[in-house]
């Protein structure tokens, strides 16, 4: 039996941008809703696998080295060993480093024994990337002053980030699918339907609509376009404004109607799609009414979720905007990336769901919440920007045909593509090797986020960090901005991660809750 979870329409200022799959109606806080040359290697050990190196004391002979070796299991009476003062061992399979290294430190004629370490090239970081987007004034370059999320001082690092893929060769995350389940995307020109002016028409892979049930995924809301803008709006274009991971794939799937609602059934049948489909991320701007809607609730999503974790595809899901200690569902959910929001002064957006689980945050924008022990937030000041991407132009009567930049998109459901476009920028980038696992990609997105709140550490409210799209696709060894220990990496904000339910504005919540 399928779940439909009616969510309320938004106010203007209500529509916190992670449409929120509701049971009920959104519930509302006091506030209205709103070089290139250099090989790299993996960074995935530290030392060569199965290799040792191994010292032996002054005087001690080729024979006694050897037989050293011999004694400790490490090498058979015919391997011959050179007459070095040391020797590069490889080791048989089976046994570990760490074992062989035990080993050989317990016999007399061994000075010492090590692994192989490995260095890296100290290579500078590219020059970050600058795209000629003008934004809403005209000028090129003008995107910078919408888009705090990507450049600002709790941004994404974007610039550094595209940098790096671009070293890479795979500027924008070119070769990865990501999948957006939502109220669909304004993807191409069909019936009344336009693509929007900042999509290019080879960027989309085939999608579905299972609301209709039709081979379309046209968006009749807004919500899935700007969220689907967030990840890969064309960039360098001098058309509108950027998109994080510009050079993917996008999969459209519609799973919310045009009031931003959708059936657990819907949604899991568009994850099953997107995962037998090729898509390697899966982004879920939508939320359950927290706490209302369990795990037993929707059984159909969940077994969708596990299947696509056991095919290793990237799950990522808005923590909800209820602004309340705990995750809605499917963020709650085993495997799954639960993303809430910040805001531009680095605070956690108002509407943010918290709590165990909570796996990072990424920019959200809107008002920041009541953390009085929190540095970054302002409750009283004017509230920060919102996030702005290409989409259809007016909020609370959208035409399919007319687009611009609209305000009033904040909220989990912001927040959450930040993060599905870094997860294409890392697999894209091969940082963490070719074919990285969920749980390689989930570690990074971690290790390189930026601890935000009380003395830089609060994992309830901000889980591991600020995501930080820099830091995440940097070379191993690299001394530049966008490495780890360079000037922009572990300082730079990358903003708060939007509210899950129906967070923007411009988009009613369907049914599923866009967040």
């Amino acid at each position: 039996m399928s779940t439909r979870l009616p969510l309320s329409r938004w106010s203007r200022r209500a529509l916190l941008a992670a449409f929120a799959f509701s049971l009920l109606a959104l519930v509302g806080a006091t506030r209205p809703a709103p070089s290139r040359g250099v090989v790299k290697r993996a960074a995935t050990a530290p030392y060569e696998r199965g290799v040792v190196v191994v010292g032996f004391k002054a005087g001690v002979s080729g024979a006694a080295s050897h037989a050293a070796l011999e004694r400790a299991g490490i090498a058979r009476a015919s391997t011959p060993t050179p007459p070095d003062p040391f020797v590069t061992v490889t080791l048989r399979r089976g046994l570990s480093v760490t074992s062989a290294i035990a080993r050989l430190r317990a016999r007399g004629a061994v000075a010492w024994a090590v692994p192989d370490y490995i260095a890296h090239a100290a290579q500078a970081a590219p020059a970050p990337f600058y795209p000629n987007d003008p934004g809403a004034s005209g000028v090129p370059r003008g995107w910078e002053q919408l888009q705090w999320n990507f450049v600002g001082p709790f941004g994404v690092d974007a610039p550094q980030a595209w940098a790096n893929l671009r070293a890479d060769g795979h500027p924008g995350g070119e070769g990865v699918i990501v999948a957006v389940l939502d109220t669909g995307v304004a993807y191409a020109d069909h019936g009344r339907f336009v693509r929007s002016p900042d999509f290019r028409s080879n960027e989309f892979v085939r999608g579905y609509d299972f609301v209709s049930h039709s081979p379309y995924p046209e968006d009749h809301n807004g919500h899935g376009t700007q969220v689907a803008g967030t990840i890969a709006e064309a960039t360098n274009n001098g058309v509108g404004v950027t998109g994080l991971a510009y050079g993917v794939r996008l999969m459209p799937v519609r799973v919310l109607d045009s009031q931003g609602d959708g059936d657990a059934s819907q949604i899991a049948k568009g994850v099953l799609y997107a995962v037998n489909h090729g898509a390697q991320i899966i982004n879920l701007s939508l939320e359950f009414t927290a706490g209302t809607v369990k795990a037993s609730s929707i059984p159909e999503l969940i077994d969708a979720i596990n299947y696509a974790h056991h095919k290793n595809v990237l799950v990522v899901a808005a923590s909800g905007n209820e602004g309340i200690g705990q995750l809605s569902y499917p963020a709650k959910a085993k495997w799954v990336v639960a993303v809430g929001a910040t805001t531009e002064d680095g605070c956690m957006g108002y509407y943010s769901n918290y709590g165990a689980g909570l796996t990072l945050v990424a920019p959200g924008g809107g008002a920041d919440s009541d953390l009085r022990d929190d540095p970054n937030c302002h409750p009283d000041a004017p509230e920060g920007g919102d996030i702005y991407q290409e989409t259809f132009a007016d909020v609370e009567s959208p035409s399919v045909r007319v687009f611009g930049l609209p305000s009033g998109y904040f909220g989990t459901s912001m927040a959450a593509p930040h993060v599905s476009a870094i997860a294409a920028l890392i697999i894209a980038s091969g940082v963490i090797g070719p074919h990285p696992t969920v749980a390689q990609i989930i570690a990074r997105l971690k290790s390189t986020a930026t601890p935000l709140g009380a003395n830089g550490n609060d994992p309830r409210h901000y889980g591991a960090g600020l995501v930080n799209a820099a830091r995440a696709t940097a070379p191993v060894g690299s001394t530049g901005p966008s490495g780890p220990s360079g000037p922009t990496g572990p300082t730079g904000s990358t903003g708060s991660t939007g509210s899950t339910g129906s967070t923007g504005p411009t988009q009613p919540t369907g049914p599923s809750g866009a967040t």
